[in-house]
C-alpha cells in the first residue's frame, strides 16, 4: 500500500472508494444519503457497505427515531479504516531527530534519547518487579514488547534465555539515530539487573532478518 499526498485510501476500487471517502469527511452517512449522491441504488449502497463491514472498515449504528417505522442505520468509519490513509508518523520521526541534530548538536539528540530510555526504564522496572526467574522476566520484557510492536518473544535454552524482536516499529528512526538502539541495549541490561548479562547476537540495522538478544547469569 503506497501513501498519496492527498491522504486519500488505496487499494479499493470504484464506490467502495468513494464510500470511505465520504465517511472519513462525516460523522455518519446513512445509504439512502449515500446513494442519492452518489447516484446509486440503495441495493447497491447496502452490498458495498455490508463488503466494507465484513472488511472491517465500516461499522453501523442506528440513529434517533423521529417517527414511524424504523430508525435509520447510519455508517461510519472504524478505527482500522485509518491504515487506508496515509500515514506519516516515521516520516516525522526521522524529521525531528534530524532538527535536533541540526539545531541543538549531537549531544542534545543523545540527550532526548537518554530521557526516552528512562521513561521506558521506569516502566519497565514496574511490570518486571516481583518476577522470580531470568526467563520470567524476559518473557514479561516480550510482552511489553510486543504491546510496544517489536513482535518479541523469550525462548529458553539450556544456559541461557533470548529475547527474539521479530519487527522493529521504529527502524526508520534508528536508522538516522543510531543512539536509539544503543540506548535500547543498556534499558535491557538495567531493567533485567546486575545479575544478567545482555548481549545483542542478530541486529536490523547490521544486516539481520531481526533483533536478538542472549541473556544469562553473570
Amino acid at each position: 500500500m503506497t501513501d498519496r499526498a492527498d491522504g486519500a485510501p488505496h487499494d479499493l476500487s470504484g464506490a467502495k472508494r468513494r464510500i470511505v471517502e465520504r465517511l472519513k469527511r462525516a460523522d455518519t452517512v446513512t445509504a439512502p444519503e449515500l446513494a442519492a449522491e452518489f447516484g446509486l441504488t440503495d441495493t447497491a449502497i447496502r452490498q458495498h457497505l455490508e463488503a466494507l463491514e465484513a472488511a472491517q472498515l465500516v461499522q453501523r449504528s442506528t440513529g434517533p427515531h423521529s417517527g414511524r417505522g424504523r430508525p435509520p442505520t447510519h455508517w461510519s468509519l472504524t478505527p482500522a479504516a485509518s491504515t487506508l490513509f496515509a500515514d506519516r508518523h516515521a516520516d516525522l520521526s526521522v524529521e525531528l531527530l534530524t532538527s535536533i541534530r541540526t539545531a541543538l548538536g549531537d549531544e542534545a539528540l543523545d540527550k532526548v534519547v537518554r530521557t526516552r530510555a528512562e521513561r521506558q526504564l521506569a516502566s519497565y522496572q514496574g511490570v518486571l518487579q516481583g518476577a522470580g526467574s531470568v526467563h520470567e522476566k524476559v518473557q514479561r520484557l516480550a510482552t511489553l514488547r510486543s504491546a510496544e510492536g517489536y513482535l518479541a518473544e523469550a525462548i529458553e535454552a539450556d544456559d541461557h534465555v533470548e529475547l527474539v524482536e521479530h519487527h522493529c516499529p521504529i527502524q526508520n528512526a534508528a536508522d538516522h539515530c543510531g543512539g536509539l538502539c544503543s540506548a535500547e541495549l543498556d534499558l535491557f541490561q538495567r531493567a533485567l539487573g546486575p545479575d544478567v548479562h545482555v548481549a545483542r547476537e542478530q541486529h536490523l540495522l547490521d544486516g539481520g532478518q531481526r533483533c536478538a538478544y542472549r541473556i544469562t547469569l553473570r
